[in-house]
């Protein structure tokens, strides 16, 4: 069995999409099952209040694979389930849970606004920087968004202050008008010619904020 209470931080369950998503309800825990590796595996994901855990079973002697769960386990074979294993874990995360990793209320309402109006959910691509996401075009997975969490002076401002920023592309004609190092900044870490960057500390407002979020995606559809 795997504790899978690390996969679960900073993330807040939604129950009502466990439901949706295929959940049962027993008392207090609700459970999923699911055939893995052309139905000879079956992964169960077990969630209460208190816990989250699962384990692989062997459909044909219906006992625990354990190697599922062993880090070490090595061979094409348990590579396989464990492959087709993860996937299930990380799926039921992205689809039933919600990011409770950022703070400012920015980026809250950032996250929501992108989430009603291009039904995108932010992916955290880096398992060394879980306060950092990216959205992307369904269209093309070109990135259209970032959400970074890092030292103020990383953009040239005095302070060791960490803050939450988003990355959004811009076109490169007319970059050069709307970067003032205040309140926007060049792309950080991306491409400084044909992205921006905004804190996400009301320095801007938020009408300003989604109007560059809809440039930002509609470049992203750009060839």
């Amino acid at each position: 069995m795997r504790n899978l209470s690390k996969n679960f931080e900073n993330r807040e369950i939604n129950y009502s999409k466990l439901l949706e998503y295929g959940f049962v309800k027993e008392k207090n825990s609700y459970i999923y099952e699911v055939d893995i590796c052309n139905n000879h595996f079956k992964v169960i994901i077990e969630i209460t209040k208190d816990q989250q855990t699962s384990k692989v079973i062997d459909t044909i002697t219906n006992e625990g694979y354990i190697l599922a769960d062993v880090q070490d386990s090595s061979g094409d074979f348990v590579g396989k389930v464990k492959d087709e294993y993860n996937l299930v874990i990380n799926e039921v995360i992205n689809k039933c849970t919600n990011s409770n990793i950022f703070k400012s209320e920015q980026t809250k309402e950032v996250i929501k606004y992108i989430k009603e109006k291009y039904y995108d959910d932010l992916e955290f691509l880096w398992e060394k920087f879980p306060d950092n996401a990216i959205w992307r075009n369904k269209q093309n997975k070109k990135w259209y968004g970032l959400i970074l969490t890092i030292d103020e002076n990383k953009l040239g401002i005095k302070g060791n202050k960490k803050i939450e920023i988003i990355d959004l592309r811009y076109s490169k004609e007319d970059i050069k008008n709307i970067v003032d190092n205040k309140k926007i900044f060049p792309g950080y870490h991306m491409n400084k010619n044909s992205w921006l960057t905004i804190k996400l500390d009301g320095s801007v407002s938020l009408k300003e904020i989604y109007k560059l979020i809809d440039i930002s995606y509609e470049l992203s559809i750009k060839k």
